[in-house]
């Protein structure tokens, strides 16, 4: 018997010898299928003015291309055009949040999904990795006001990757939706124009002046 059922047990016990008893939850059951399936809705999205970054591992390689193509269904559902879906790899996952930096700094897309399959080993390289790339990609759209979807899933044992890269339970569609609606909502929330690259001028910076040529600027404080 589980721990948790023993204690549901002696509550029971107890409070009938008081007078009442109360109302004890069922236990859910155990399955590596709980919680694959995704609880999120969206409504209509046009992205066709959005430019989408997706940058991929090779490690897991099958899973992650499943994954990349639900993200690419989506975003085509949502409107956003071939030219403007950039894709790129990198090894493992541990390399996604410095190449989502370098992505998100060029000022060449609007979001970014970072994709790729964590499944747990022996060892506890799977938690410092699993944590590692969590907190880079927080860290990365927090410090360049771009989007940046976290499309890592976390397994324990492959049967829990294919519950969650496969037919309709796909992930990777619910991240390319994502990426849309996060995108338009920076534009809105930061008044930038579709298709800006310049990220200064888009945030209200204005554009340095060029000097001409042979004439030297005067001291500012004279």
């Amino acid at each position: 018997m589980g721990l948790l059922k023993c204690v549901a047990l002696t509550l029971t016990l107890a409070s009938a010898s008081w007078g009442f008893t109360p109302r004890v939850a069922p236990l859910a059951p155990t399955s590596i299928l709980q919680a694959a399936e995704s609880e999120v809705s969206f409504g209509e999205l046009d992205g066709s003015d959005v430019r989408v970054g997706i940058i991929r591992t090779r490690w897991n390689d099958e899973h992650v291309t499943n994954l990349v193509n639900g993200c690419k269904k989506a975003l085509k559902e949502c409107k956003v055009k071939e030219e403007n879906i950039f894709e790129t790899s990198v090894p493992g996952s541990y390399e996604l949040p410095l190449a989502a930096r370098f992505l998100a700094l060029s000022g060449t897309v609007d979001a970014i999904v970072c994709a790729g399959v964590l499944i747990k080993g022996e060892t506890l390289h799977f938690e410092y990795i699993s944590e590692a790339v969590s907190s880079g990609i927080m860290s990365v759209q927090l410090q360049t006001q771009l989007p940046v979807v976290y499309g890592v899933l976390n397994c324990l044992n492959e049967d829990q990757v294919k519950a969650r890269s496969s037919g309709d339970n796909n992930h990777g569609y619910d991240w390319g939706k994502t990426a849309v609606e996060m995108a338009l909502l920076r534009m809105e929330a930061l008044n930038i124009k579709a298709g800006t690259t310049d990220k200064l001028a888009a945030l209200g910076f204005a554009k340095p002046t060029p000097l001409e040529v042979g004439k030297k600027p005067a001291p500012g404080f004279f």
